[in-house]
């Protein structure tokens, strides 16, 4: 099968054909028909990921496909059958698994992180029966590439996470795919939605999919900005980009006794360790500070009702698609300026 893969932190990932994958004791193999290209594949790439520990390595960890191999004691999935996986597969033995926590498991396994991802045409994954989300036929394989990090993560964040309100205004720091699909979840659920995001193509879309207001850093202050319009800060303040930066300006956007959810990942060798918020706003304001980090396949069913029912679009997310012999340049330039919405890569 063809694959991307890349032999050393930076190097240029290229395309190879390797062995198809068997599927292990308790685990499938998937047939990959689409899998989303996110800035956590490029930190995976760049170096900043510390749990890839073995090259030659093949990135990707969201995705849809149909089930082409399953291995002894699977009991739930069956060869042909449609699915998608979330991107923090559970052990689903431990007490965090048992109490539905799968996501956070202490032992969990991610594809295209502890293993070959799904930047290929075929990809194996462990305990099958606990992490598998079967695909229901009217979501295609494009926009359930898109669910598995960027929109399952968003919709948790905000909705069982941030518990946002009707009628609450939620400001979203960074309109990539993690922040475009959390304008969406949070206006779904009746709040005001206000994006903030130095693209303005980005901006354009957010507003499309949802924001009110939108705050380009290149008109002033954006603390300022966001406080000016929801008189006084928002009730709701979401990090999606994942810097030093954003995190402290959305945490003080927030009004007094506010939310901040943080979301985009802020990993040690990006930010030396110093990844912080301003304490002493959080102890004056009261706020609360809190983080979110995927979503467990147990709760996959809900979002997909929403995306059914037509309350959530997240086909408006859906950028360009390509095939395996582009991915390779399209994963190196995710550390500039790109276009907005999710590229799927369909192989």
């Amino acid at each position: 099968m063809r694959a991307v893969r890349f032999d050393d932190f930076g190097e240029r990932p290229y395309l190879a054909e390797v062995p198809v994958p068997e599927a292990p004791t308790g685990g499938v193999v998937v047939r990959v028909e689409a899998t989303g290209l996110c800035r956590s594949d490029w930190h995976g790439w760049a170096g900043h990921d510390s749990d890839i520990t073995v090259l030659p390595h093949t990135p990707g960890h969201e995705f849809a496909g149909v089930v082409h191999a399953v291995g002894a004691g699977v009991d739930r999935v069956r060869v042909g059958q449609r699915v998608t996986f979330p991107f923090a597969l559970g052990c689903g033995e431990c007490a965090v698994c048992r109490a539905g926590a799968s996501h956070v498991c202490p032992r969990q396994w991610q594809p295209g992180v502890n293993g070959p991802g799904s930047f290929a045409e075929f990809v194996a994954l462990p305990v099958a029966d606990f992490n598998v989300v079967p695909l229901p036929d009217a979501i295609s394989f494009a926009v359930a590439a898109g669910l598995g990090c960027r929109f399952a993560t968003a919709y948790r964040a905000l909705v069982d996470v941030g518990r946002v309100q009707a009628r609450e205004t939620v400001a979203v720091f960074g309109c990539g795919g993690v922040g475009l699909a959390a304008v969406m979840v949070a206006r779904s659920r009746g709040a005001r939605v206000i994006a903030v995001d130095v693209n303005r193509d980005a901006l354009d879309l957010a507003a499309e999919v949802g924001a009110g207001t939108v705050v380009d850093p290149a008109d002033g202050d954006v603390v300022e900005q966001v406080r000016d319009a929801t008189d006084g800060g928002a009730d709701v303040a979401v990090d999606a980009l994942g810097s030093l930066a954003t995190a402290r300006a959305a945490t003080e956007s927030l009004r007094i006794r506010g939310r901040h959810v943080q979301v985009g990942l802020l990993p040690p060798a990006v930010v030396d360790g110093r990844a912080t918020v301003p304490m002493h706003t959080v102890i004056a304001r009261e706020l609360q500070v809190l983080g979110s980090h995927g979503m467990p396949a147990r709760d996959y069913p809900r979002m997909l009702d929403d995306i059914a029912a037509r309350r959530l679009a997240p086909e408006k997310l859906l950028g360009r698609r390509i095939g395996l012999s582009d991915a390779s340049a399209a994963l190196v330039a995710m550390g500039d300026a790109t276009a907005p919405g999710v590229t799927i890569i369909e192989p």
